[in-house]
């Protein structure tokens, strides 16, 4: 199975040796962040430093003035931790080294936007905005989305792009400090927290035939047993979502949420192909689960590789059996169900497993690993990733 490991610019550049190192684990692609969030990042084998402090979300290279001239909601530049063309000039070291460069664009996933622009972000039922998820239903989000997935994944050279959060982003984030575990929810209650009532998404209830009023005080109502700890908060799957919210409200969440994500989708993917070279290959990193919100959307599998040449998928601790079945029987002969396996141990990974946890994959449809994260995995992880490909080849 073809594997791409996950890297930073930061991870490359400045280190003479990463590149090489990075070939050395027998992987023929590296998937590499040309748009991404802000994050803290370790760098263990960095000549130069051993943390990177990304502030903000940012694009790792010089943004087109004549795209954003003009326009209140543009891409920022990365600071100190990304300067100049980041990407370009590691992708150029990857390439040199023999390695495939795609990229890695994270859309729906921007605190900055939302601490400058407030009216862009989701708004739970509370009336509490989430700064760090773009309300996607917005046109003038959607307008910036669109842009930025064309600018930042046809890079020079790249052979092809990974979309991440290209979809609805909600309440699950680790954002700085966090402190929201008091109450650990499952995924239906995080629905509930992750539905958005701003205006757009409001009117998009009511023509959906759900009063959004009543929306929101179902929602309200529906956890208000979970808060006071007489309601299990763990409930998960779309029955749960039913039975919490209504099945008709439920519904109709669901049905504007599906087309917000789809059209969004659709018009990512087609900016891409249209700004790209023949061949460039457009993925997608996907839930089956189409009410999923975060890095990972909810999507329809049908739909989704209509649009799209493939799809990521979190395979990571058992999950290949969640997310693969639904998307195998759509699958072309060109079809990439990409296995996405965390080879970090720190992170919840086991790069001691990746074998087994690749024939798993490959079993139930994957036809490509990813594996996550190239530059955070400590030595013994790379050894065992190294150790993995070379009895997988």
């Amino acid at each position: 199975m073809r594997a791409s490991a996950f890297l930073y610019p930061w991870d490359v550049n400045g280190d003479p040796d990463a590149a090489g190192r990075v070939a050395a684990l027998g992987v023929r692609q590296v998937t590499l962040a040309s748009a991404y969030h802000s994050t803290r990042a370790l760098t263990p084998r960095h000549p130069r430093h051993r943390l990177v402090t990304a502030e903000h979300a940012a694009v790792l290279y010089p943004p087109d003035p004549d795209r954003w001239a003009g326009r209140a909601l543009r891409p920022r530049e990365a600071g100190a931790w990304a300067p100049g063309d980041a990407y370009g000039t590691a992708a150029r070291a990857l390439e040199a080294a023999g390695l495939e460069v795609h990229s890695w664009v994270v859309l729906a996933h921007d605190s900055r936007l939302g601490a400058e622009h407030p009216g862009t972000s989701v708004v739970n039922a509370y009336g509490d905005r989430y700064p760090w998820a773009p309300c996607i239903a917005r046109p003038e989000v959607r307008a910036l989305l669109v842009d930025l997935a064309a600018e930042a994944a046809v890079r020079p050279g790249a052979r092809g792009t990974e979309l991440e959060s290209c979809g609805w982003y909600g309440m699950a984030h680790l954002h700085a400090h966090d402190k929201i575990g008091g109450v650990a929810l499952g995924d239906a209650a995080q629905y509930l927290m992750s539905l958005c009532f701003c205006d757009a998404c409001r009117q998009g209830y009511a023509g959906e035939g759900a009063d959004p009023e009543a929306v929101a005080a179902a929602v309200r109502r529906a956890l208000e047993p979970v808060w006071a700890g007489r309601a299990d908060a763990h409930e998960a799957g779309w029955p749960a979502v039913g039975r919490l919210l209504g099945a008709p409200l439920a519904a109709a969440t669901l049905a504007w949420r599906t087309r917000a994500a789809r059209t969004l989708q659709e018009e990512a993917v087609a900016a891409v192909r249209a700004a790209a070279p023949p061949g460039f290959r457009v993925l997608l990193h996907a839930d089956p689960a189409p009410y999923r919100t975060g890095a990972n959307p909810g999507v329809d599998p049908a739909h989704i590789l209509g649009v799209a040449d493939g799809v990521v998928l979190p395979c990571t601790g058992g999950g290949a059996g969640a997310v693969l079945p639904p998307f195998a029987p759509h699958a072309r002969a060109d079809t990439v169900l990409a296995a996405n396996l965390t080879v970090v141990t720190g992170m919840g990974g086991a790069p001691g497993r990746l074998v087994e946890d690749a024939a798993h994959a490959a079993a139930l449809g994957a036809t490509e690993l990813r594996l996550y994260h190239a530059g955070l995995a400590s030595g013994p992880d790379l050894e065992a990733v190294t150790a993995a490909l070379r009895a997988l080849s």
